[in-house]
């Protein structure tokens, strides 16, 4: 799909409360940067997991030295500027080089609807093109490939399982997208297995994302994509969100978000291996062009808000109010369904879609094209 969100309606709190977010990557506009994704926790005020355990007694963490982590860390991070054809600059974060040949550790919002993505490594300097070789929206996490990248600083990946609260830990990333020498903040893990929903500021699209760490640090826009490291320099997370504009407040100090790099790199290994899932895209993405969101009653298909023009549902004679029930033999139930079945195919594979509209029931041949990531 070209691209693909869910409806919602209702305030911005989630049925039991909540805080707001922002997913932070930074939206490079014309004359303007803004925050591109705002989140609220599904949690009470508080965000945390249920069942977490009562707190147990433990010895001090031991203290994290800035400016040497910050040092050892730096070298092996990426400044990223994803773009559109349909509008020009689109969004600036950050990434981790795994690799040096040029594997880089991402988000996925970072480079989602992006036609280029283009990468300048801060040990070299240089700039890259950069392809994407697979990613998970459901985890967040994206996986590039840097042109001709040869001997480049890696990151030392650590293990996200010996965390502890109140953990000193450092993240660092593309801070305001705005380039030039990452920037570092810190501060103490406050959870270790929290969920919030990411809401996209620019189509209200909403994202869940679970068993994330928190740290009291003021994560800011740009630095998606980015490490969040240990006192010994090693990466334990990527970072993906960050306590939004209403939630910074006396009440609510600033938080910041990230996935484990335990479950960033069971994605990453998954794209290595070749073989996609249900929710692990690999290669270059099938484009159906549709929007969607859930049909009504819940359960019976993806409802077509819109067919996009030029692009194969709307050659197929799809159209706003169609619903999608079945891609070949697999039944579609709601957008994510869709989303499912279509990452397991590559542009020029041709499906049938099962529809039901107007004109009552019908199956359609639908040959993909491909397009940005989704």
């Amino acid at each position: 799909m070209d691209e693909e969100r869910q409806q919602w309606t209702g305030a911005r709190r989630t049925p039991r409360g909540g805080r707001v977010f922002v997913l932070v990557v930074t939206l490079v506009l014309a004359v303007a940067a803004f925050l591109g994704y705002r989140g609220e926790p599904p949690g009470s005020d508080r965000p945390g997991p249920a069942g977490t355990a009562a707190p147990v007694a433990f010895a001090p963490p031991e203290p994290l030295d800035l400016g040497l982590v910050t040092a050892a860390v730096r070298p092996a991070l990426v400044n990223i500027n994803a773009s559109t054809e349909r509008s020009g600059p689109g969004a600036a974060g950050s990434g981790i080089v795994l690799t040096a040949d040029g594997e880089v550790l991402t988000s996925h919002h970072v480079v989602k609807g992006a036609d280029t993505v283009t990468v300048t490594d801060v040990g070299n300097g240089k700039v890259y093109d950069a392809e994407v070789l697979g990613y998970d929206a459901e985890a967040d996490i994206a996986l590039l490939d840097l042109a001709a990248a040869t001997e480049l600083p890696t990151a030392t990946i650590g293990t996200s399982a010996g965390l502890r609260v109140r953990e000193e830990v450092l993240a660092i990333g593309n801070a305001g997208g705005t380039g030039g020498t990452p920037t570092a903040v810190h501060g103490p893990l406050t959870d270790l297995d929290t969920a919030i929903v990411a809401v996209n500021a620019a189509d209200l699209s909403r994202k869940a994302l679970n068993g994330m760490l928190e740290v009291a640090a003021a994560v800011t826009q740009g630095q998606s994509g980015g490490a969040l490291v240990d006192r010994k320099a090693s990466v334990v997370g990527v970072i993906a969100a960050a306590s939004g504009e209403g939630a910074r407040a006396a009440d609510h100090p600033a938080n910041g978000y990230a996935v484990p790099i335990d479950a960033a790199m069971r994605v990453v290994d998954q794209i290595r291996s070749g073989t996609p899932t249900d929710t692990v895209h690999i290669g270059p993405t099938a484009t159906l062009g549709v929007l969607v969101s859930n049909a009504l009653p819940v359960g019976t298909g993806a409802r077509v808000d819109a067919a996009l023009y030029g692009l194969p549902a709307h050659a197929a004679g799809l159209a706003a109010g169609d619903v999608i029930t079945s891609i070949d033999d697999r039944a579609v139930t709601n957008a994510q369904s869709l989303r499912s079945a279509l990452n397991t195919h590559k542009p020029n594979d041709t499906i049938r879609l099962g529809i039901t509209g107007a004109s009552g029931r019908r199956t359609v041949p639908v040959a993909l094209v491909a397009g940005p990531p989704n």
